[in-house]
């Protein structure tokens, strides 16, 4: 492999040709093999740093710290990444020492060498546009990578948000079609009340419908910026009115409403709106991980579980069972569910590990941040279009369980009391009858009357 010669402060170090990234990511690399997940895994942090670095080259232009060639080429460099070109050349792992500064010089290198071409340069020579001098002009790492992983979550809460209401939409369709299917409500694993299997899931349709309102409201606070803090927040090297300027190319860059914080070296080392995003998404997980939980439960048997519903069969479920399905889309949400759980573990740890003006455990967060959303959203997919779209309910199955299940009883305590419903209910169970030969055959109902109190209790529903 033909390599070219790059310099830094430490010394030499050969670079392929033809890389758009330098020696700082080739360090990198070196240093840092941990994961094997490179930032290109994640387009949306990639566009973010470019969007960050373009508000910079024309923040530094308007304020006379950069001049206009070279601010063209640069800006030329960031649209194309914002295009999703030369997206392989973000090399660097996610998980990094130096709180995001291989990140940053991987970005660095990779405009610089890009805009040398577009004007014309060889790679690597940095003569004219430099890294450091020109592409990083008026920042530091402190800033752009905290506001790139603020941006980056708002690009992917979007499409999470979207996936979030087709899931919501799939249980409501369901929810509908399921209206009059009338059946066992169940608390502690125990027959509880009557209700519907609409109205079961709908109430799944609920539990996602709240979470997309919080997740609309807390994205808002991702919208405060450190951009301009420079190093620690007090915006060093930076020309004055530099960071307002800066967040105002960048909300119109990114098409986000973003705000410069009020106090830059607070909001240079505070991880607190990503610790609580991060808390939200795993309240996401636990509630679409506990509807997972009831669908397999009520798919359960076939003919010795619960078997009210049926989840359609996407593959064989064993190697020694013939015919036998399990419910695997509702369990493999459920491992997403607990990987979830797992990140924002990790990043809380890593919050809190902040020290003084800077928190340099940002990498671990917004690797596991990132692979939290992306995980979610392709959960919720995969559970919306091979599992609840194809549910289907076991009318009889359902109207059996039903007739012969106690809960009828909890139906008549307003015509026959707590007490006289309790020994009715007792009576069912040691003789196997259903509640209903019980109350008609002792003379406390007509079985007209029954079966009127018995669609009352439904008219709420």
């Amino acid at each position: 492999m033909n390599t070219r010669l790059e310099q830094d402060s430490i010394g030499t170090k050969e670079v392929p040709e033809t890389a758009y990234y330098g020696i700082h990511t080739v360090r990198a690399v070196e240093n840092f093999p941990i994961t094997g997940v490179s930032l290109s895994h994640f387009p949306d942090l990639v566009r973010a740093l470019a969007m960050v670095k373009l508000a910079a080259a024309r923040a530094n232009t308007e304020l006379g710290a950069l001049d206009a060639e070279r601010a063209k080429w640069i800006g030329s460099a960031c649209r194309d990444l914002i295009a999703g070109k030369k997206h392989d050349a973000f090399v660097v792992d996610m998980i990094q020492g130096g709180a995001g500064t291989s990140t940053n010089m991987n970005a660095n290198e990779v405009i610089a060498n890009l805009a040398a071409e577009k004007a014309g340069r060889p790679l690597g020579g940095y003569d004219y546009i430099h890294p450091n001098d020109h592409v990083n002009r008026s920042q530091s790492t402190n800033d752009v990578y905290p506001t790139a992983i603020r941006l980056a979550v708002l690009f992917k809460c979007h499409r999470l948000i979207e996936e979030q209401r087709l899931l919501l939409a799939a249980f409501s369709a369901k929810a509908e079609a399921f209206s009059d299917i009338r059946k066992v409500g169940r608390t502690q694993l125990q027959d509880a009340v009557p209700m519907t299997v609409g109205r079961e899931f709908a109430s799944f349709a609920a539990a996602l419908t709240e979470e997309i309102t919080r997740l609309e409201d807390l994205s808002k606070v991702l919208r405060v910026v450190n951009l301009g803090g420079t190093a620690i927040g007090t915006g060093i090297n930076t020309p004055a009115g530099y960071a307002e300027v800066a967040v105002r190319h960048l909300s119109a860059i990114s098409g986000q409403d973003l705000r410069c914080a009020r106090d830059l070296v607070d909001a240079s080392s505070n991880m607190g709106a990503l610790v609580s995003f991060s808390g939200l998404l795993r309240r996401v997980a636990i509630k679409i991980s506990k509807i997972c939980n009831d669908l397999r439960l009520l798919n359960s048997g076939p003919r010795a579980g619960i078997g009210e519903i049926v989840l359609p069969a996407v593959q064989a479920g064993s190697s020694i069972m013939p015919g036998k399905v399990n419910p695997v889309i509702p369990e493999v949400v459920s491992q997403v569910a607990y990987q979830v759980i797992g990140n924002d573990v990790t990043i809380t740890m890593a919050a809190e590990a902040g020290q003084l003006q800077l928190n340099a455990m940002e990498p671990v967060i917004a690797y596991n941040l990132l692979e939290s959303m992306r995980m979610l959203e392709n959960a919720m997919k995969t559970l919306r279009v091979r599992c609840v779209d194809g549910i289907q309910a076991d009318r009889e199955r359902c109207e059996d369980l039903f007739a012969s299940s106690l809960v009828l009883a909890t139906a008549l305590v307003p015509e026959l009391g707590y007490e006289t419903s309790a020994k009715v209910a007792k009576e069912a169970q040691a003789s196997h009858r259903s509640i209903k030969s019980v109350v008609v055959e002792a003379g406390l109902m007509t079985s007209a009357a029954f079966q009127d109190t018995i669609e009352k209790s439904f008219e709420h529903l």
